[in-house]
């Protein structure tokens, strides 16, 4: 895997918060709060555990992916692409507070990612929905 990157290490959730994208574009996350980054979170009305579960199968159906970290509130996943397997790195958080899942999805390398990690997180609202 040649374009596949170093796997972040400040991934996971720290007092509520996912990482903060950085300030490139190739990145979307529900607590971001500026324009290019901006994603609005997944509702739930199940238990964290059951949303996390759904999100498990969701992503276990799409191409290229693999499950890294899970518990019972928190799931990280990566996702290949077909041409030239970069990685992005995908985090759901289940905040059971306010009945969102939380999203932050990034690609490791480059600039520019010409709206995939948006696209990526609206096709799995669509699947949850």
């Amino acid at each position: 895997m040649m374009l596949a990157g170093k796997r972040p290490n400040n991934l996971g959730v720290r007092e509520g918060k996912l990482a903060a994208c950085p300030s490139s574009p190739n990145c979307v996350s529900s607590q971001s709060s500026d324009a290019v980054h901006q994603i609005a979170p997944l509702n739930f009305t199940s238990t964290p555990e059951a949303a996390i579960a759904n999100l498990k199968t969701i992503i276990q159906s799409l191409p290229r992916t693999k499950i890294i970290t899970e518990t019972q509130d928190y799931l990280y996943a990566e996702f290949q692409s077909a041409l030239l397997g970069f990685v992005d790195d995908v985090e759901f958080y289940a905040d059971r507070n306010t009945n969102v899942v939380h999203v932050r999805s990034a690609s490791r390398l480059g600039q520019s990612d010409l709206g995939v990690n948006r696209q990526r997180i609206e096709t799995i609202r669509a699947k949850l929905n």
